[in-house]
């Protein structure tokens, strides 16, 4: 995942902004419960996650659900899988284990929310309804030209978004973060409609981390540089989400991307490894990543 890439990472302020003051009324309004955590890469191709599978490994997606809980499933993205597919996906996974799919692009980028896009997206659900109880949240990522002029088309597509199925929102014009009246108006549609926010951590978008959660959903997209400064980034991930969890967060969806995805794995599993000890949580970490080579820089 090449967005917001950047040639000189040393050179970026990775520090996390504070809360929007939005944020705390959100998890503030909702009841103390446990934590439920999801982490995972973006993909589990071989060739993308290289020195990941153990030699003579044959069903990647079976090794690599036993290694994590969910998957940030981009393949969606572009083309609609038949029902088959997702089918076998759901028979080849362990109980407990999530797929979190981004909706085709015949819907975001080429129709871009339009009348026409409706079929397709209808097509898309019956396909994707067949992960059954392993159907995380779903996620639309929008195109960067897509910005707040075409407010009404993201007004008529909350509107008529199917309530049975989770659903997140990417948007990454700067104008939906950078004016306030933009933001705001965008903030209460979604929180009115149970709706997460996006959160891209990337080196050259720091604009995307407005830091405002519109439910009790902290759905992360995090991308590393392939750079010693992943890690202490990690690091202050882990500081915020003790945080919220102390204000009453209860669902944590992070996904690690890197520029180059053969590091995603090892990131992942340092993530988890530190998140197990601030948080109490008891997710699996990866052992054949932690064990070989515990550090990538």
């Amino acid at each position: 995942m090449k967005f917001g890439k950047v040639e000189n990472p040393e050179l970026v302020d990775f520090t996390i902004p504070p809360d929007h003051l939005d944020t705390d009324v959100v998890l503030s309004s909702t009841d103390k419960g446990p934590m439920n955590i999801y982490v995972g890469c973006a993909k589990w191709n071989r060739q993308d996650l290289k020195n990941f599978y153990p030699r003579g490994t044959k069903d990647e997606l079976g090794y690599y659900a036993s290694q994590f809980n969910s998957i940030e499933l981009n393949a969606t993205f572009y083309r609609i899988f038949p029902p088959e597919q997702y089918q076998k996906w759901n028979k080849k996974t362990p109980e407990g284990f999530k797929f979190f799919p981004k909706i085709v692009q015949n819907v975001s980028h080429l129709r871009r929310l339009n009348e026409e896009s409706y079929p397709i997206l209808e097509e898309y659900l019956n396909a994707t309804a067949n992960l059954r109880e392993k159907l995380g949240t779903m996620f639309l990522q929008m195109h960067g030209n897509f910005g707040p002029k075409n407010w009404d088309r993201v007004v008529r597509f909350v509107e008529r978004w199917p309530k049975e199925f989770r659903l997140a929102m990417e948007f990454r014009h700067a104008d939906w973060f950078n004016e306030k009246k933009v933001a705001d108006e965008l903030y209460h549609i979604l929180k009115e409609n149970n709706i997460a926010n996006v959160l891209v951590d990337t080196a050259g978008r720091r604009d995307m981390m407005h830091m405002r959660l519109s439910n009790n959903e902290a759905f992360v997209r995090y991308v590393g540089a392939n750079h010693e400064s992943d890690y202490p980034r990690l690091d202050d991930w882990v500081e915020r989400l003790s945080s919220w969890k102390e204000k009453g967060l209860k669902n944590v969806h992070f996904f690690v991307h890197q520029n180059l995805e053969l590091a995603s794995p090892l990131l992942s599993a340092y993530f988890i490894e530190k998140l197990n000890k601030k948080l109490g949580s008891e997710l699996h970490v990866p052992k054949t990543l932690v064990d070989s080579n515990p550090k990538l820089f």
